[in-house]
């Protein structure tokens, strides 16, 4: 299958990423990473949270067995081939080598930071009254073109944090709200080359942009809910996008009054939308049920993992073989 237009070209890459038959990762993949080898790096939320593979899809093995006792959520390797992992249910963040050594925790294991979030099994935003400090809840790590690092605190918090290379906190912004520079569920970020922040704040069914130290810049409104952004080396923005359900509220507690598929998309740097896949021809190749975590790789290859069954089930559709992570080969 290609996916074609604004000038983009890809190629659904069919059964990329086969794994032993007695291994079973899933049925919730939140997060996907590359290195420096274009190894790419599934963060998923099972007995084997790190799976990794070849470029070419082979099979290399899996970390993490006994490192993670929550939720696994996002994950980053920077240029220097650190692993930054996410964990929003013991409320740490915590570093890696990429054979799965861990060399730095950041937060404390299982004492969130007091926003008033109240655990829910809805994961309903409501409860949270102020921003708070690290961590109530984080889900991604963003690194700077300076080593710094901005983590995303979002499901129990409404805060970006923004961290020296040594993990020591130098500031943090924003508390629960639809205004410039507040949050409904800051889900993931990106810094630019010129240290520019790219935040999806999900729940508010937007991009913002801040500068390095938090001043709010511009803000891209959606149609849907952002959950992940990447900016290849040509300033292509690449993001992954929740579906809205016409009637449904939003974890904020906001009434979607329209129905949006869960897509792929490409924006330019001013949020001009460039080209855009996805449908509503759920658990078909064609379509995504909850575009989630996304990377690129150095060779312009496109890597998206998805909540997938989950997704699924709350359609009220069963398709047992559906993929829960995607590559798209970029043809040139």
């Amino acid at each position: 299958m290609i996916l074609e237009g604004g000038g983009f070209k890809f190629e659904v890459v069919e059964g990329w990423g086969r794994v032993p038959e007695d291994l079973h990762l899933g049925p919730d993949i939140p997060g996907v990473a590359t290195d420096s080898q274009d190894r790419v790096y599934i963060f998923n939320r099972s007995e084997h949270p790190v799976a990794v593979f070849e470029s070419d899809g082979r099979f290399l093995g899996t970390w993490g067995e006994k490192a993670f006792s929550g939720r696994p959520h996002g994950i980053t390797i920077t240029p220097d081939d650190i692993v930054w992992c996410t964990d929003d249910l013991d409320h740490t963040v915590r570093k890696f080598t990429l054979d799965g050594k861990l060399l730095q925790t950041l937060g404390t294991l299982n004492q969130p930071s007091d926003s008033g979030y109240v655990p829910n099994p809805t994961h309903s935003l409501e409860s949270i009254k102020r921003g708070a400090g690290p961590f109530n809840r984080p889900t991604k790590v963003a690194l700077a073109p300076n080593g710094d690092l901005y983590v995303t605190d979002g499901y129990g918090n409404a805060r970006v944090h923004h961290f020296t290379s040594a993990g020591e906190l130098i500031k943090s912004w924003g508390e629960p709200g639809e205004g410039p520079g507040q949050f409904n569920l800051p889900h993931a970020a990106w810094v630019h080359t010129d240290g520019r922040v790219f935040v999806c704040d999900r729940e508010n069914s937007r991009v913002q942009v801040f500068r390095p130290t938090g001043e709010h810049l511009s803000t891209w409104n959606m149609a849907g809910r952002p959950q992940g952004l990447t900016i290849d080396k040509d300033n292509h923005v690449f993001i992954s996008v929740m579906l809205w359900i016409a009637g449904a509220r939003t974890l904020a507690g906001k009434l979607m009054t329209e129905s949006a598929p869960s897509h792929i998309c490409i924006c330019d740097l001013e949020g001009n939308l460039l080209a855009k896949w996805g449908a509503t021809n759920y658990g078909e190749m064609d379509s995504f049920v909850s575009a989630h975590g996304m990377c690129i790789d150095s060779q312009g290859s496109w890597y998206v993992v998805e909540n997938g069954q989950h997704g699924l089930k709350r359609l009220g559709i069963s398709r047992p073989s559906y993929p829960s992570w995607r590559k798209l080969a970029r043809v040139k």
